[in-house]
């Protein structure tokens, strides 16, 4: 191997986790958002899923904030990163079919196709890891 192409691979390297902790911050935002707004809100949003029909609003909005808050932390830290990115792809699906299946209006079709899109981040991320700029990487 050449010291030429050691340090690109150096490089390559760097620029790999330089882009993936971009995507990892930006995957957590909407998720640290969300799930604080429903922790800080649950009568809010317990009235909220009780008119979609599910089961126990008030536990159901807990859990529901707790997997966001806690979820987009451990993906922002780039903590048990392949976990959490499994954790939420399943969680934005699902909340895609439960939310957002009204799709002869264009506004829900479009936040259904939103929950598809960050499930494939989720899913490159789970198959990715986290990079080196994370607690995963340090503990490795």
């Amino acid at each position: 191997m050449s010291i030429n192409s050691s340090v690109a691979g150096n490089g390559a390297a760097s620029n790999n986790s330089t882009t993936i902790l971009l995507g990892r911050i930006l995957l957590a935002v909407i998720f640290l958002l969300s799930g604080f707004g429903k922790l800080t809100a649950i009568s809010g949003t317990a009235g909220y899923f009780g008119a979609l029909g599910l089961p126990v609003p008030t536990v159901t909005a807990v859990v529901v904030g707790l997997i966001e808050l806690l979820g987009g932390l451990a993906i922002l830290l780039g903590f048990q990163t392949r976990i959490a990115a499994w954790v939420l792809a399943i969680f934005t699906i699902a909340t895609g079919l439960v939310a957002h299946t009204g799709w002869a209006d264009q506004m829900q079709m479009i936040q259904f196709l939103k929950n598809l899109a960050i499930t494939g981040g989720f899913i490159l991320l789970a198959s990715s890891g986290a990079g080196s700029y994370s607690i995963d990487a340090k503990r490795a």
